[in-house]
Formats: C-alpha cells, sequence, structure tokens
C-alpha cells in the first residue's frame, strides 16, 4: 500500500509516499480503506520534533492521526461494527491506503468521507478544551484563533451550551465566525483593546500559539483560566498546555449527535490527494485556515 512516512525530524521535505506493508487490526481494533485523513497541527507538529511526550514517535514514521473509510478488518473482541460499514475516527498512520483505528463511531449520513475526516481529534479537543477552561453557560469565553478546525467547533459547541464566545482571527475570516454565532475581532495592533469593548473575558483558549498568553491572562485576571493547545511557553505564564486526549469515543458519539441536529458543521477549506501531503503541511503551518484541511486516499 501507499503511505506517508518521514525517516527525520525536520521540515516538510522530509515526508515521503512509500510502499508499506498493510497494517492490520488486532483486538479492539478495526482497520479501514482510508478515504480521506484529516490534516492537523499536531501532525507537523510531530514531524517537526516539537510534541513527543504525548505522541512517542520511533523513526521512521507515519503521520495522520484522523481518518474516514470503509472497514474491511475487525479485531477480536469488536462489537457493533461489520466490514463495509462506513466509519470516522482515530488511529495512527493515517496518511495511507489502510489503516488502523483505536477508536470510531459510524458517519452521520449527511457526511461525505472528505467532511467526516475533519472531525474525530478535532472535535474531542474542542470538548477537552471547554471542560479544562472551566467556563459555564452564561459566562464568556474568549478563543485565540477562532477560524481553524477546532475554533470551528469551539465556537458551535460553546454556543450550543449557552457561553457567548469572542473569536479572533484574520480580517477574512470575520463574519465565517459571526455565522458561527460569535463575536468576531481580528488580530493585530489593539486587538486587546478590541476585544474589552467586546465584554468582560471569564476564560479564554488558545489555539494559534501566536505569542499572546500574556494578554489572555491579563484578559481574565488568572492564568489558570486560560489553557492553550499551541504555546509551548505556557508554564512561563502559568497557563495549561492541554496536549494529551481525553475520551475519543464519547467524543465522537456526542460529535455524531451534534452533526446529526444540525448544531455541528465543520467546512473543509481545501482537499488534497495523498502525494501532497508535504503541502498540506505548509498550508496548515501557515495559518488563517477557515474549518478544515483533509488529504484525499
Amino acid at each position: 500500500m501507499k503511505k506517508v512516512s518521514f525517516a527525520a525530524f525536520g521540515g516538510p521535505d522530509v515526508l515521503r509516499l512509500i510502499d508499506a506493508e498493510e497494517p492490520h487490526a488486532g483486538p479492539g481494533r478495526i482497520r479501514v480503506r482510508v478515504r480521506a485523513a484529516g490534516v492537523n497541527p499536531v501532525d507537523w507538529r510531530i514531524r517537526e520534533g516539537q510534541i513527543l511526550g504525548a505522541h512517542p514517535v520511533e523513526l521512521p514514521s507515519g503521520v495522520g492521526l484522523d481518518a474516514a473509510g470503509v472497514v474491511d478488518e475487525v479485531g477480536e473482541d469488536v462489537a457493533g461494527v461489520e466490514v463495509g460499514d462506513h466509519v470516522f475516527g482515530e488511529g495512527s498512520d493515517t496518511y495511507a491506503e489502510f489503516a488502523v483505528l483505536s477508536a470510531w463511531a459510524r458517519m452521520p449520513e449527511s457526511l461525505t468521507f472528505e467532511e467526516a475526516a475533519g472531525y474525530p481529534s478535532v472535535v474531542e479537543t474542542a470538548l477537552r478544551v471547554i471542560r479544562e477552561v472551566g467556563v459555564l453557560p452564561g459566562q464568556t469565553l474568549l478563543v485565540n484563533g477562532a477560524s481553524g478546525g477546532v475554533g470551528s467547533a469551539v465556537l458551535q459547541i460553546a454556543r450550543n451550551r449557552g457561553i457567548t464566545v469572542i473569536g479572533t482571527a484574520g480580517a477574512a475570516n470575520q463574519d465565517y465566525l459571526r455565522g458561527l454565532g460569535a463575536l468576531a475581532t481580528t488580530y493585530g495592533k489593539g486587538w486587546v483593546e478590541r476585544v474589552r469593548l467586546l465584554g468582560r473575558i471569564d476564560a479564554a483558549l488558545d489555539l494559534a500559539g501566536s505569542g499572546v498568553l500574556a494578554e489572555l491572562v491579563e484578559l481574565t485576571g488568572d492564568p489558570r483560566k486560560v489553557v492553550t493547545i499551541a504555546d509551548l511557553d505556557a508554564p512561563e505564564f502559568g497557563v495549561r498546555f492541554s496536549g494529551v486526549a481525553g475520551s475519543v469515543p464519547d467524543a465522537l458519539a456526542e460529535a455524531v449527535t451534534l452533526i446529526s441536529r444540525g448544531r455541528l458543521h465543520i467546512p473543509v477549506e481545501k482537499s488534497y490527494p495523498l502525494t501532497e501531503a508535504a503541502a498540506a503541511h505548509i498550508d496548515s503551518r501557515a495559518g488563517h485556515t477557515r474549518g478544515r484541511r483533509v488529504l484525499i486516499v
């Protein structure tokens, strides 16, 4: 099978499309014929060697956590899924023609494979950071870097829970944020004052890693009310860095419910063939994403 791999940490040029042996579903696992794979910032952070604690890497390594596809192997002790089912979920080395998933759910009928691939890690992360930052219904949550996949999910989930959301993003994404129910403002000089004009901030999430933790602490008045998934300098500011996933099956179940009720939609900004995984990483790292990026396999 074809698979994206890297033999050394580094830039996107270390990615190679290689011929590899097919993986197989062990106990408690399923294998899918991958139709689409989600592209997440954690993918290129791992490739660069940034995040190794929560995601230990043995080189050479495959790439990718999220996938949507058709079940073609079911491991021992697995119930409720059959060969031929359309599923989306999380596993390992999903930038490939076949991948083994450790957590999955049946795809909502309203989703294509391309759309479904963009949800698993994104929704788990969104649910986790909302929980960790402790924001409650009736309060206001500031989201730095709100237009990407996780931000899109956070805004919709928080609004669905009765939380007011303020999102920061580039000028081109202001209407997109407003369409998700957020009060929107731009990055750049004077952004802290623009946020203050929109309301009192009870909690804040940093999804962009753009060096604004000090300002987020200032706006909330307490580093314990700030959580980041993207700034490794978090300990210097007393801010929590969230990098270890919670229950992916629970997150997928909630995603299915929200999607089926029309309360969660994350658009696919751009799709790439497997041969252009490096380009997908370059674009993801550049930021300014509106929704998700995925690979079509």
